[in-house]
């Protein structure tokens, strides 16, 4: 059995780590909310992200928020619970607010797990993966909905996954239906491959926002690129390590990623979109994945 079909197999696991956690109800009142907006430090032009890991290039088009505004947004005006690790930031389409109606956000995160190798990235069958995934997903509804979560379907790709080998940016979308909510909800995620781990977008919308996010795209991944040192070419075999996942690992949802965030990822997007609270057994959930991986090495194709 390949490392995909291990890692859909562990997603039941997973999704029934979920525990219970009970949504704030202390929303900000409008003279806070008005204060926290009002606090916000949009920026543009050249952004160091991470301490020279990465460059990002904010054109007029966008703004940008740092770790700490984006956090702000995320917490404080959304009310989802604090991450393990702040974001790097997130970027904003000029003239929305992240309270306007038709708001969207592409949140920048990374995860130094390691050299993802990409040669497996021709032979995935999405098809396929799409099914298994679905299936896993339904399969563990009941069990949400018995943790007091909505259930959720995986309609399918929004967009379907593509690798760019010369540039080893990877991006796909998903659509997913929760229980109770009138819209989709659009999982767009962006990948770009670092010599010691993978910068991760994720866009923050509603499916009726895919034409928009769709034309955005190309632009949104012109805007980053590692810098020197830390590109996926600079990769040294010799004291570098190489991740224990591969391009379908990051594409099925990003399993093995969920151990050192604290959240599952392939939900994490919708989740924050549709204002839903999620917290997974962390300690429970990082000793399943090194019990898995415990002298598996290198997983096939990797």
């Amino acid at each position: 059995m390949n490392f995909l079909k291990h890692s859909l197999l562990l997603l039941a696991t997973v999704l029934a780590l979920a525990l219970p956690l009970q949504a704030q109800t202390n929303e900000p009142s409008p003279e806070e909310l008005i204060k926290l907006l009002k606090g916000l430090k949009y920026q543009s032009g050249e952004i160091d992200l991470r301490g020279g890991l990465a460059k990002l290039t904010v054109p007029k088009e966008f703004n940008f928020l740092n770790s700490d505004d984006a956090e702000t947004v995320l917490v404080k005006l959304w009310g989802n619970p604090p991450s393990v690790e702040k974001p790097l930031g997130l970027l904003i389409p000029a003239g929305m607010t992240p309270i306007s109606s038709n708001h969207w956000v592409v949140t920048i995160e990374y995860s130094e797990d390691g050299y993802v190798k990409d040669d497996e990235a021709a032979k995935i069958n999405y098809d396929d993966m799409l099914k298994q995934l679905q299936k896993a997903i339904g399969d563990n509804n009941e069990n949400r909905k018995a943790h007091g979560y909505p259930a959720f379907t995986l309609v399918g790709w929004a967009a379907p996954p593509h690798y760019d080998a010369g540039t080893h940016k990877l991006y796909w979308a998903k659509d997913l239906k929760f229980e109770g909510e009138e819209q989709d909800t659009l999982n767009y995620s962006i990948r770009m491959l670092g010599r010691r781990g993978v910068l991760e977008l994720n866009a923050i919308a509603s499916i009726n926002q895919l034409d928009e996010i769709q034309q955005q795209v190309p632009q949104i991944l012109g805007m980053v690129n590692f810098n020197d040192g830390n590109r996926y070419a600079d990769f040294d075999p010799k004291v570098d390590k190489v991740a224990k996942y591969g391009i379908a690992a990051l594409v099925a949802g990003g399993l093995v990623l969920a151990a050192k965030a604290g959240f599952f990822k392939i939900l994490l997007v919708g989740l924050i979109a549709a204002k839903k609270f999620i917290v997974l057994g962390v300690l429970a959930l990082v000793g399943l994945f090194k019990r898995f991986f415990k002298g598996k090495g290198n997983p096939p194709g990797t």
